[in-house]
């Protein structure tokens, strides 16, 4: 059954157009995530799912439930709809039992608000303050409130942002994993792509009011649908490329493809770093380059190249094992398989 469904919606604010035509399908008890830079829209999205901000045309529909048509507009608090802002929001001279429990009816509160403390893993700590909490578990706290009356859909609105990069990582594990054991249809919305590839069964690129392309997470990194939405997804070096058959002619020899193609010419060769290989000394298929530069982030380097070979970019990223000399000289080859993408 289909929790969520957004067909053709436009919203404006005052005489601005901001969405154009979202059409957005989340299937009940999934996780999607509409991802984004600033500006494109993300906030507007979620504040008319919310009932904040009033569709100017198309529908939201929750559970076969229209909650906005662009003429009739469902109140926000008949929506079922939580909400778990950026900050957290959380009254401070509440405890966090008191917190969970706001605006729930006095015969359920007890109950439900031990089993959402054991939920969102804070078994214990019903009794402190807020001020007594780490950002972590205060971003906890605020989701286990806005699970608390059970809503039909949540919302998310980049409730890991303010946090340190390994905090983030671990807590929008756990969130994604209590989401899932409460059966909740949820909506992120984030511009941080990590975050998105990790938390989500579907994933929505936002561009300019518009999706510019939405599916798992997976067939968005390996099979977007332009040059745009490669790079929102993570590095992407854009090779020109000539299809032929199973085959992408380039630069750096005839590799793979994805997926069979009509023979064609102007088209692109997508290669993530990781598809990239150096080696000090020649090799069958490999051109020269030179080092840029090279950084260290723990898992691997990212290297900078610039290739010694005609029909490539001017600078290349690899993801390398080892650190390479800035200025030096290396060989780089590639593997498929690779996806095409449209020329530009």
């Amino acid at each position: 059954m289909t929790g969520l469904s957004v067909v053709d919606l436009h919203a404006a604010h005052g005489r601005n157009p901001v969405l154009h035509g979202i059409d957005l399908t989340v299937p009940d008890g999934a996780l999607a995530c509409v991802l984004g830079p600033s500006g494109c829209g993300k906030s507007t999205l979620l504040r008319v799912l919310a009932g904040f901000h009033p569709a100017a045309a198309g529908q939201v529909v929750l559970h076969g439930r229209v909650l906005d048509d662009g003429r009739r507009r469902l109140a926000a608090e008949q929506r079922g709809v939580g909400l778990v802002p950026q900050d957290g929001a959380l009254f401070p001279h509440l405890s966090v039992a008191a917190n969970i429990g706001f605006g729930l009816p006095r015969s359920q509160r007890r109950a439900r608000v031990a089993e959402l403390l054991d939920l969102v893993g804070l078994s214990g700590l019903g009794e402190r303050r807020p001020h007594q909490l780490s950002g972590g578990q205060q971003q906890r706290v605020a989701l286990a409130r806005a699970l608390a009356p059970r809503p039909r859909l949540l919302l998310l609105d980049e409730p890991f942002a303010a946090l340190d990069a390994a905090l983030r990582a671990d807590l929008r594990r756990e969130v994604a994993s209590a989401l899932r054991q409460s059966g909740t249809t949820a909506v992120l919305v984030t511009h941080d792509q990590d975050e998105a590839l990790s938390f989500a069964d579907t994933v929505a690129v936002l561009r300019d009011g518009r999706i510019a392309q939405a599916g798992s997470p997976e067939e968005l990194y390996h099979r977007p649908a332009d040059a745009a939405v490669a790079g929102v997804l993570g590095e992407a070096n854009l090779i020109p490329a000539e299809a032929r058959g199973v085959e992408a002619l380039t630069a750096l020899g005839a590799l793979p493809l994805a997926d069979p193609a009509v023979d064609s010419g102007g088209a692109l060769a997508l290669l993530r770093p990781g598809q990239l290989r150096l080696t000090a000394e020649p090799v069958a298929g490999a051109v020269p380059a030179k080092v840029l530069g090279s950084d260290f982030r723990g898992h691997d380097h990212r290297v900078e190249l610039r290739p010694g070979a005609a029909g490539l970019p001017e600078v290349l990223i690899v993801s390398a094992d080892r650190p390479w000399p800035v200025g030096g000289e290396a060989y780089l080859a590639a593997a498929g398989p690779v996806h095409l993408l449209p020329g530009e």
